[in-house]
């Protein structure tokens, strides 16, 4: 999708450097579109990671991704909350922040094959990436925090299962809008 593939040399570079620093910024806002819940906040971030996915395929997705997770590892306040640093990469978030790489990976993988094309293809590749991300901040929650199987789906899977409904719908419906604004642009 988005990786270089007909453009050569610096305006490749370039234009991929633009479109990841704006998934970014895009990532950083949206984290601050939050609902403070006792153990993760409910944020906007998953809807973003997959659009990443879908409009920037997997390998952008993921570069873009990874980068959100390294600016605020470097201490920018990029995070759900007022944070950043190691904290949220190695607490209760921890999981579900390294879901947001496999997720773009496998949003991006599906798009890149054409589910991108088909609303109803699109929401499931979007909702298989959900999964993903709750799958793993469960896991982190449940082993990594030590908060058992019972809790950790108390306070990391059920609250957020609606908001993944109506995150997977909007999502299958502003991909293709963005990706035409997007294909205009590059063209």
């Amino acid at each position: 999708m988005w990786w270089p593939t007909r453009r050569k040399g610096f305006a490749v570079v370039r234009r991929a450097v633009v479109l990841a620093a704006f998934g970014v910024a895009l990532l950083a806002v949206s984290a601050k579109v939050n609902l403070p819940l006792p153990h993760v906040p409910m944020t906007l971030q998953t809807l973003v990671v997959l659009m990443i996915g879908a409009v920037y395929g997997w390998r952008l997705g993921v570069v873009t991704i990874i980068a959100y997770l390294a600016v605020g590892a470097l201490g920018l306040p990029v995070f759900a909350g007022p944070v950043g640093g190691l904290k949220p990469l190695t607490g209760a978030t921890a999981g579900f922040l390294s879901g947001f790489v496999v997720a773009a990976f496998i949003t991006g993988w599906f798009s890149e094959r054409g589910w991108d094309r088909s609303m109803v293809r699109l929401f499931v590749a979007m909702a298989i990436g959900h999964i993903v991300i709750m799958a793993m901040g469960f896991a982190w929650l449940a082993y990594g925090m030590k908060l058992g199987a019972e809790k950790a789906w108390l306070v990391g899977v059920m609250p957020f299962l609606a908001g993944a409904l109506v995150k997977n719908t909007l999502g299958a419906i502003l991909v293709p809008v963005l990706r035409g604004m997007v294909d205009r642009r590059y063209r």
